[in-house]
């Protein structure tokens, strides 16, 4: 099913999208569920966009379990994934489909290190001051359960999550580099499967006094 300048996939990345994908070695990747509790609330939806701009949304089914190719994708090492809080998608991405995505990047940990004169570092406030874009939110509290019945206006929105994380990841770095905190940010972006791991055993402020 092709909608304008996105396709959208049932249960899994078709094969031929994911030998496109696999010839990149940046992927932009985003989540949509049911809530913010990966053991609570179910995968819905999966975004994915190059830089060439081909953006793919793969409607997960309940109760899935596996998604093979995508699985192969996010876990190939010579891709980079770039996320929006990657903490929250990868743990949902890990205890939905058992996908351990790696290498990462995630822009809104850039963001707080490179931009901490903003105490704004959501991706709206982030793609209209990187990307001069304002983003349409309207749909962002969606039922994104009944994904075989989603509006167009719904999946443009899942699509529009996806296609500024990579030009903003190239902005972010610059100004990480130029304020001499890129390699914090390495940092911390290697301790994010620590978190995730933590996470999805329900352990809770491990590193407080």
């Amino acid at each position: 099913m092709a909608l304008t300048d996105f396709q959208v996939c049932d249960r899994d990345l078709s094969d031929h999208f994911l030998q496109d994908y696999l010839q990149t070695d940046q992927l932009a990747v985003d989540t949509e569920t049911m809530g913010l509790r990966p053991h609570r609330d179910r995968l819905c939806l999966v975004q994915i966009c190059n830089a060439a701009g081909q953006i793919t949304v793969i409607r997960i089914e309940r109760g899935q379990g596996e998604a093979p190719n995508l699985k192969q994708l996010l876990e190939a090492p010579s891709v980079e994934k770039i996320f929006h809080f990657a903490r929250f998608d990868i743990a949902t991405l890990q205890h939905h489909l058992e996908i351990v995505t790696a290498p990462i990047f995630c822009t809104k940990i850039a963001s707080k290190l490179a931009r901490t004169y903003s105490p704004r570092h959501g991706l709206k406030a982030l793609v209209q001051e990187l990307e001069g874009i304002e983003l349409d939110k309207s749909a962002q509290s969606s039922d994104w359960g009944n994904a075989a019945n989603l509006s167009e206006e719904q999946l443009r929105y899942a699509a529009n999550d996806v296609r500024y994380l990579i030009p903003m990841r190239a902005k972010l770095i610059e100004m990480l580099q130029r304020e001499e905190r890129w390699t914090l940010a390495q940092a911390c972006l290697h301790c994010l499967p620590t978190f995730v791991m933590l996470d999805l055993m329900n352990f809770d402020s491990v590193f407080e006094h």
